[in-house]
């Protein structure tokens, strides 16, 4: 998400092309970095698969911090909108939202798509026993790579998204605390279903707007919704109410 949105920014005021190629490019950048990160990290399993891509998020930190092209700690600034394909003027905010909330449903369309086919229920095997997917023949590692792969590139459709929203690229895109983020999500939303992470980011970012005045306090907030729902709403709030309507009246 962090590369992209860098890329993505840089692109469009650097280079100065349009929004849709800044798009793509900020795609492509995180694609071929899925892509490096993917072939080291799939090689293990659990806490390790954890800490490694934890370990290569740091690095990426670190690199964004330093590389002059990106701007250190001010970040890459005043990014320009533009035309969507030189007609669109992207600079008004409606145009903008409606462009954001069309790349969203096409995205979310395309998990639904591969969630639901021959290569989702590959995946969703792998996902519960492994062990037992290698025995019948698949190439485990290969598949996880793509799913890597593909997840990369959606995040960074996100976060080139984000960075001409914001009209900004910064450090806290490529921060370990933002994977943290997308992690409280999913989990308060509900992991394994569709609907769960969309769910559990309108709670989180709506959260954060709002109690934005306790400052440096939202995170502690944060944690103890992260607390209850783990202890509450162990399946989500999603996955809580598709259990709920699973039973019987």
């Amino acid at each position: 998400m962090g590369i992209a949105g860098y890329g993505a920014a840089h692109s469009a005021k650097v280079w100065g092309w349009n929004p849709e190629i800044a798009i793509l490019f900020g795609t492509l950048c995180a694609t071929v970095l899925s892509i490096i990160v993917g072939s080291l990290a799939i090689r293990r399993q659990g806490i390790y698969f954890a800490m490694i891509t934890l370990a290569l998020a740091q690095m990426i930190f670190f690199f964004c911090l330093q590389a002059p092209f990106t701007g250190g700690e001010d970040g890459i600034q005043a990014v320009p909108r533009g035309q969507l394909f030189g007609i669109i003027d992207l600079g008004d905010n409606h145009r903008m939202y409606m462009f954001v909330l069309a790349i969203f449903l096409a995205g979310f369309l395309f998990i639904w798509r591969v969630v639901h086919s021959p290569f989702g229920q590959i995946l969703k095997a792998i996902r519960e026993h492994q062990d037992r997917a290698t025995s019948l023949g698949y190439d485990t590692d290969r598949f996880k790579l793509l799913a890597f792969v593909i997840s990369g590139a959606l995040a960074g459709t996100a976060g080139a998204m984000k960075s001409l929203v914001f009209q900004l690229a910064s450090l806290t895109d490529v921060h370990w605390s933002m994977s943290g983020e997308v992690v409280l999500m999913t989990l308060v939303g509900g992991m394994g279903t569709l609907f769960g992470p969309v769910v559990g980011a309108a709670v989180i970012v709506t959260m954060q707007n709002y109690l934005a005045q306790l400052g440096a306090w939202v995170t502690v907030v944060q944690g103890v919704i992260f607390v209850v729902c783990v202890l509450a709403f162990r399946r989500g709030i999603i996955g809580e109410l598709a259990n709920a309507l699973k039973k019987p009246l």
